[in-house]
């Protein structure tokens, strides 16, 4: 335990040092938050069921702090480490690879449960968003989308055999789902015929869970969500439990 909680400390301190990983787990989703809100505000409209826009955007914020912690930053940090031998060495040393790749992991679930817990304050501040869900659903909802992508994210990291390949490879799997999925543009926003091809992106599901917990939705109404999710995680964390590469 105390060789995880070193390695958690120096994993901790190494994501908050490395600008882009913080920016888009931070500061991004909260740009998005205020740019949105400031110039449509957050008054009930009856396209919304009642809601305002940022009432109706904000899992989808949550969302997009997920798909970036779970992508991009495991991504490219795995590949950077595999890059400079950091894994090797690591590998080399007492600790157990699980409790190398669980320290990661919690690093990442720590920056996420921050970005999301800023993000809800600023919106309760500023806009008063209104929340009719039940807290430990919409958590327990979270979680699962988290580790879902944490499982994606090592599945891609296998493949990436440099910091500047683990870029590429994040960029052609991140942005289109961030664009089309319903995270950072409304699905209601979508043309209807447009809108089953965008059940094909993982993201999709994960808002589409989230967004209705957080309304007050319950679990069984989002059967096809969560078992395309733990789908994903399984089988995440089985191929790369054969692919991923220390060196």
């Amino acid at each position: 335990m105390r060789g995880l909680a070193k390695l958690f400390q120096v994993d901790l301190k190494l994501f908050l040092r490395e600008p882009s990983g913080a920016f888009f787990t931070l500061v991004f989703p909260l740009m998005m938050l205020f740019l949105f809100g400031g110039l449509n505000g957050n008054k009930p409209h009856k396209e919304f069921g009642g809601y305002g826009i940022v009432d109706i955007m904000l899992p989808g914020y949550i969302s997009l702090i997920i798909a970036t912690t779970g992508l991009p930053a495991l991504i490219i940090t795995m590949a950077a480490a595999r890059e400079r031998g950091i894994l090797r060495r690591l590998r080399a040393t007492p600790l157990w690879p699980q409790t190398i790749l669980t320290a990661q992991v919690l690093t990442l679930l720590i920056m996420t449960m921050l970005g999301v817990a800023v993000l809800i304050m600023m919106a309760r501040l500023v806009f008063h968003l209104r929340f009719d869900g039940n807290p430990l659903s919409v958590f327990c909802g979270f979680l699962l989308g988290s580790f879902s992508f944490f499982a994606l994210g090592f599945v891609v990291a296998g493949f990436a055999t440099s910091a500047r390949a683990g870029l590429m490879l994040s960029n052609i799997v991140f942005y289109p789902m961030i664009f089309l999925s319903g995270a950072t543009i409304p699905v209601e926003a979508f043309p209807v015929r447009i809108r089953p091809y965008m059940q094909i992106l993982p993201l999709y599901h994960v808002v589409s869970l989230v967004r209705g917990l957080w309304f007050g939705g319950h679990w069984g109404e989002h059967f096809k969500e969560v078992a395309i999710l733990l789908v994903m995680l399984v089988a995440g964390v089985l191929v790369s439990a054969k692919t991923f590469r220390w060196e």
